[in-house]
């Protein structure tokens, strides 16, 4: 037997929330969220609710937690896209059609009865969220930006009726094996040519003061036409800088000023945390914390976060600059590799940026469609 019960008590959160650390348990792909933030959205002052709905389910089997899945009315995208559309996300089962179909069947009723016509995902509340389904490069370790799934996930779902909407590809990016400075002297040219300049800091939170606001709206312009986005709220905005003091390192930025002090193109690279985050399931145990801190500072894999172009720099060669601070980041002592994380498959300027390295594309991710 089969049961959908929509999440209310706090014994139902706690399984909601538990029920994919359960089921990837031991495996060694899977990088869970941090707990605590996860718990967030269980709570009534959670910074999306201002522009969204929720509504999360269990699936019960024989009496025990089978699967779970959350469905959004994000009405600030339905609004900026003209759109009557919800978001499915946190989908989790095993792999059992009738559990998966229970489930769907539960968050499409949601839908309905909001006057909804359609939905997609998987897609959190914004693009800042974890997004995708993954169907290729099942046997490579998550980011900590991105959710690992089991290679089934696409079954049920595909079989439910949901079909590809967009697909991102994700690669790993190395040094190129042959290196003749040409990169190097194209990003000096450019930067002469525009009479453009660097940003610098003293420290994260300097950085953070001198340049938020400017960050912010750069990105609402450079990311207004890409699939999932939303505007940036003031929430959403603080959210984002409270985290950023926590992993980000001036060695990693590139920020692009043009002779205003405007910025027009701007690259975040992280230190990846996501075994360090693994090891301690999510949660920030001394010894977790210990592990991320040690992550931080000397950073094995580097995770591409933010890239952003100015609309009228976009053709004038800026994204060699940005490739040949990437470069330097990827010399420097002890890293590895970068992890690009989402690139929309029909992006193909941030593609091509990629061309210049050793790229290995090693995952794909999708979003689905279905009417209701």
């Amino acid at each position: 037997m089969i049961e959908v019960v929509e999440v209310k008590t706090a014994k139902q959160q706690k399984e909601f929330l538990e029920f994919p650390l359960r089921l990837y348990r031991g495996n060694p792909y899977f990088v869970p969220p941090l707990y605590g933030d996860e718990k967030k959205i269980f709570r009534s002052d959670y910074i999306y609710y201002d522009t969204c709905e929720a509504v999360y389910f269990n699936a019960y089997k024989n009496g025990k937690i089978a699967g779970r899945i959350s469905g959004i009315l994000q009405k600030a995208a339905n609004e900026k896209n003209h759109e009557k559309r919800i978001r499915f996300t946190r989908f989790d089962s095993i792999n059992d059609k009738k559990v998966a179909k229970a489930l769907f069947d539960a968050v499409e009723d949601w839908g309905r009865r909001k006057g909804m016509d359609t939905i997609c995902g998987p897609l959190g509340f914004s693009d800042l969220e974890r997004e995708g389904l993954l169907v290729e490069g099942f046997q490579e370790l998550s980011t900590f930006c991105e959710q690992y799934n089991a290679p089934y996930y696409g079954k049920l779902i595909e079989s439910l009726g949901y079909e590809k909407e967009v697909d991102w590809l994700e690669s790993r990016i190395y040094p190129p094996e042959e290196d003749d400075g040409s990169l190097e002297k194209l990003a000096d040219f450019v930067m002469k040519r525009y009479n453009l300049h660097f940003g610098t800091a003293k420290s994260p939170q300097d950085f953070l003061d001198k340049y938020q606001q400017q960050f912010f709206d750069l990105l609402d312009v450079a990311y207004d036409g890409l699939y999932g986005t939303v505007p940036f709220t003031e929430g959403m905005k603080k959210m984002m800088m409270d985290n950023f003091k926590l992993i980000i390192d001036l060695r990693h930025i590139a920020v692009i000023l043009d002779e205003n002090e405007k910025i027009v193109c701007l690259g975040l690279c992280f230190p990846s945390i996501a075994k360090a985050v693994q090891k301690s399931f999510g949660h920030l145990t001394p010894a977790g914390i210990s592990r991320i801190l040690r992550s931080i500072k000397h950073p094995k894999v580097l995770e591409l976060g933010l890239i952003a172009v100015a609309p009228e720099y976009i053709n004038r060669g800026i994204t060699s600059v940005l490739s040949a601070e990437v470069l330097k980041m990827l010399r420097e002592d002890g890293v590895e590799y970068a992890e690009t994380n989402l690139n929309l498959e029909s992006n193909v300027a941030i593609r091509n940026q990629w061309k210049r390295f050793k790229a290995v594309q090693h995952k794909r991710r999708r979003a689905y469609i279905k009417k209701l």
